[in-house]
């Protein structure tokens, strides 16, 4: 029974030190994919689906990782104050208006860190900072 109860507290501390190892990026990760998910289905999934496969010939796929990659410095810019003009995603192009949010810095953060993250399965964060320069050089 002793050794029972001694294998059963080495597993138990074991658990406790790998759950406490986490470290602060990943933690901030979650907190933003977390956050993101309900800014995503609150403000984006309606146009472009539930997993991000957009709306037929309509509206973009936000799952096209080199256009991502390729927009990363204005993405921020489309979401806060909307877009205009045709746009190649996916091999297929677009020329429907995307609405401006309003969403916050920090929304637009947690947002494209979803996107990213959960959508493309991306290790990438969105940080705050990168977003606010981004929304400083909005043309």
């Amino acid at each position: 029974m002793r050794a029972l109860f001694t294998t059963c507290f080495i597993i138990g501390a074991l658990l406790l030190v790998l759950i406490g190892c986490q470290n602060e990026v990943d933690i901030r990760t979650a907190q933003y994919s977390v956050n993101g998910q309900k800014v995503y289905i609150t403000h984006c999934q309606n146009c472009h689906g539930e997993k991000g496969e957009g709306l037929g010939n309509l509206y973009p796929p936000l799952t096209d990782v080199k256009f991502l990659e390729k927009n990363r410095q204005k993405l921020a810019c489309m979401i806060k104050y909307g877009a205009t003009g045709e746009l190649e995603v996916a091999g297929k192009k677009f020329n429907a208006t995307m609405p401006a949010s309003n969403l916050s810095a920090i929304d637009i953060a947690y947002v494209l860190t979803y996107i990213n993250t959960k959508i493309n399965k991306g290790k990438d964060i969105f940080p705050l900072a990168e977003v606010e320069k981004q929304l400083k050089n909005c043309q």
